[in-house]
């Protein structure tokens, strides 16, 4: 199992700079991957871009850009820049966001979400490969085709499913999942079966797994940070449904939290659930996060 390290908005406010050293730490700590999400601050794609195109030599991915505010035509000329930027380093991990943000912030449709997911990957595809698209779908429509010059390659694309219909067609038309959190029981009696199937005849699907981690020896004190900061993922039906599938109360139940034995025991855990690559998304003071990655840069090597 590959150990990737989160960078950005999920750890804390950093400015731009700060999220190119998190980056490089993560770049010369031997870590496989530094993966930015997209919040309500930096955009995830710009934002790795220029830590990628500063930093050589670790692979980088968005989990998640949320696709309904982007059209795929556009999200494509996106990625394939970055992609450039990063000299074809990029994952594009895409998602259907937030039932309650996407129709609250934004005012857009959140029915039917397998299905404009489905509408999306058919078109996005073919639009990172070069290739032209005529697509009237049921939820978009895409004419055209998005033209970079050079020789780009299309970067990885692997969509945030955690219920059964969207993992399923992770498994169909990406090249895997990434979760967030998401407990080794629901991944691997649920998430990892699926996909695996979904994906026969295919590549091996990846399995992204994200939670936050700290090392620390009062771990009651640092899960009771993690319930309040992360309350809404307890409450919105996207996480919830997972979270009943753990049989857990929040995330500050699935959370990887404790001493580096015990840290180094959960991973084992998500590994032997099926789990092919772990997000790791350092949590607490600036020591609780220095004494979390150095124990994970240990683990990675």
């Amino acid at each position: 199992m590959k150990i990737g390290l989160a960078v950005g908005d999920v750890r804390g406010p950093a400015t731009l700079d700060a999220v190119v050293d998190q980056v490089r730490v993560a770049a010369d700590a031997g870590f496989a991957t530094a993966w930015a999400s997209q919040a309500l601050g930096w955009d995830a794609l710009t934002a790795i871009a220029v830590a990628g195109a500063t930093v050589p030599g670790i692979a980088v991915g968005t989990a998640v850009v949320p696709v309904p505010q982007r059209h795929p035509m556009m999200l494509a000329g996106q990625a394939l820049t970055a992609q450039a930027a990063v000299t074809g380093r990029l994952t594009l991990g895409v998602g259907v966001g937030v039932a309650a943000m996407v129709s609250g912030m934004f005012g857009l449709p959140t029915d039917r979400p397998v299905q404009r997911m489905r509408d999306y990957l058919t078109v996005l595809g073919p639009l990172l490969q070069g290739e032209s698209v005529e697509y009237r779908g049921d939820t978009l429509t895409a004419m055209g085709a998005v033209t970079v010059p050079g020789d780009v390659p299309a970067p990885s694309v692997i969509v945030a499913a955690m219920g059964p219909r969207m993992v399923r067609l992770a498994g169909e038309l990406a090249d895997g999942t990434v979760t967030w959190m998401t407990g080794p029981k629901a991944l691997g009696e649920h998430i990892v079966p699926a996909i695996t199937k979904a994906a026969a005849g295919r590549q091996a699907p990846r399995v992204v797994a994200g939670l936050p981690v700290c090392v620390t020896s009062t771990p009651d004190d640092v899960r009771a940070r993690i319930a309040e900061q992360f309350a809404l993922a307890a409450q919105v039906p996207e996480y919830r449904a997972t979270l009943d599938r753990e049989g857990v109360a929040g995330p500050q139940d699935v959370a990887i939290v404790g001493t580096e034995t015990q840290v180094a025991q959960a991973l084992a855990r998500l590994r032997d659930a099926g789990v092919t690559e772990f997000m790791a998304a350092p949590y607490g003071t600036a020591d609780e996060q220095n004494r979390t990655i150095d124990l994970l840069a240990e683990l990675a090597r």
